[in-house]
């Protein structure tokens, strides 16, 4: 079977400059909003795959679930718990446990702005041993009356950035409290938190208890010591979850809406192959003449809907590799708020496949089915069309 050249195609597009520019625009689109709905979903998942630690266990109140703000233990659970336990990884004498008091609060950027919700977490310098993670990017660490943020809790409040420098202030349980620096996790959810001295939010929230206690256990060391030690000591009303396991109960929680989030993505693919179905139908019954007149003088009517099929995934390759440059240059690590609270955009190489993927079966499927119609008709009727 003889093929119509390949600049055939390449010059079928340029003759008409603004059909073929409005489904460019219009095929870039549709595949720049699937990697956004697919990085949307890439990114939830990857903060809270690299938020876990399978050394690091969790110990918190009995019957709390997932819910670690609610969560209430004697201050000396951690004393208690690193002392009882033998695996609990130990350097130079201090043991690696992390008392902590974590809750959702009502936080001001300036003393008389409207309140946001953020995330607080009160520590103690035990807390860079038990997360490793955490690195400190600019400005101190907090003193008294001073906080460290993560350098996504200014999306989470929904601030500007300039209202969370270093040396600005924050205002949050009946006082004022100094930004001493920022801090980096990796992508994990403590990026999102404000982290400041255990003891001083202790005092401003009137509160003497923890919320959990973090521990890390030496590399031979096993769940079940800690495990066996919150069922044996009933009447501190503990339960213990590995850090792994408690994001992935997270990530099961959120698998609805990383389904609505497919859901989506499907709606604009199927959107997206209406509106090219319709754009190549008028493109390709504009030219039965042309069409015709190919198969008059000797081209088979394969070889025209190849040339046809070719068009349309040559302007769909092209409107794929704009989107995935807009995709990477705009929309690649840009962070968003979350309940859980903020992450990042994630334009990776999974979310590129789906895009490109998207873009080349909308290219096939749009220009497929209007030129196997065009092409049924008879040649004498095609050279008669106006």
């Amino acid at each position: 079977m003889a093929l119509l050249p390949w600049e055939y195609g390449i010059r079928n597009l340029l003759r008409r400059p603004l059909r073929s520019g409005l489904t460019l625009l219009g095929l870039t689109t549709v595949v720049l909003l699937v990697l956004v709905v697919v990085g949307f979903v890439r990114g939830l998942e990857r903060a809270l795959a690299v938020s876990g630690d399978p050394r690091t266990v969790i110990v918190f109140s009995l019957g709390m679930g997932e819910n670690l703000e609610y969560s209430s233990v004697p201050m000396r659970t951690s004393d208690l718990v690193a002392a009882s336990i033998v695996g609990v990884q130990e350097r130079y004498g201090q043991k690696f446990a992390s008392p902590e008091l974590y809750l959702g609060t009502q936080i001001r950027t300036s003393r008389d702005g409207t309140p946001e919700m953020g995330l607080v977490r009160g520590i103690t310098p035990s807390a860079l041993l038990v997360h490793s993670q955490i690195e400190i990017v600019e400005g101190d660490w907090p003193k008294t009356d001073e906080v460290m943020i993560g350098r996504l809790a200014t999306t989470k409040m929904g601030a500007s950035p300039e209202d969370t420098r270093v040396g600005q202030s924050l205002w949050f349980e009946g006082r004022q409290w100094r930004i001493s620096g920022v801090f980096a996790a990796a992508g994990a959810v403590f990026e999102s938190e404000i982290w400041c001295r255990l003891d001083g939010l202790q005092q401003a929230m009137k509160r003497q208890d923890l919320s959990l206690v973090a521990l890390t256990l030496k590399p031979d060391a096993e769940f079940q010591d800690v495990d066996l030690f919150c069922k044996e000591r009933l009447d501190l009303e503990l339960q213990a979850v590995s850090q792994i396991d408690y994001f992935k109960t997270l990530q099961k929680d959120y698998a609805p809406v990383r389904m609505l989030a497919w859901l989506v993505a499907f709606l604009i693919f199927a959107a997206g192959v209406f509106a090219g179905l319709n754009t190549m139908y008028g493109a390709v019954v504009g030219r039965v003449r042309e069409l015709a007149t190919l198969q008059t003088i000797g081209f088979q009517r394969r070889a025209a809907v190849v040339s046809i099929v070719q068009e349309g995934t040559l302007i769909a390759v092209t409107a794929s590799l704009i989107a995935s440059a807009l995709a990477l240059f705009l929309v690649n690590g840009s962070a968003v708020r979350f309940t859980m609270g903020a992450f990042e955009l994630q334009v990776d190489s999974v979310s590129l496949l789906y895009g490109c993927g998207t873009g080349l079966a909308l290219g096939i499927l749009g220009s497929l089915p209007p030129a196997v119609r065009v092409l049924r008709l008879p040649v004498v009727d095609g050279l008669k069309a106006v």
